[in-house]
């Protein structure tokens, strides 16, 4: 397997920026891990609890439905908190080549 560059000076732009994030997806994956587990599993619970509230009748139908939603949210926060990250990721490392340059 090929030794990777990381001197600054000989590596383009982008070819730096790939190379930090591998070594930050190592560092920071447990603090992301922490949070899509937190994510995932109140998504889980305001499902669970919704279908729950599905079996009475109103007004708690009603609250089973607001529950369905909110979980449905829940999973749209996951790729979101992904996207997030690695945008503000790529982007400081690229400000940070370009300070070296």
């Amino acid at each position: 397997m090929a030794e990777q560059n990381t001197d600054t000076q000989s590596q383009s732009r982008k070819e730096y920026v790939d190379n930090k994030m591998n070594y930050h997806s190592q560092f920071y994956k447990k603090k992301y891990k922490v949070m899509y587990t937190v994510n995932d599993f109140l998504a889980g619970l305001w499902f669970f609890i919704g279908s729950v509230l599905f079996y009475f009748p109103e007004p708690y139908k009603t609250w089973g439905i607001s529950l369905f939603v909110l979980g449905s949210i829940e999973f749209m926060i996951r790729p979101t908190i992904r996207l997030v990250h690695e945008a503000r990721a790529r982007k400081h490392y690229g400000e940070q080549y370009d300070k070296k340059q």
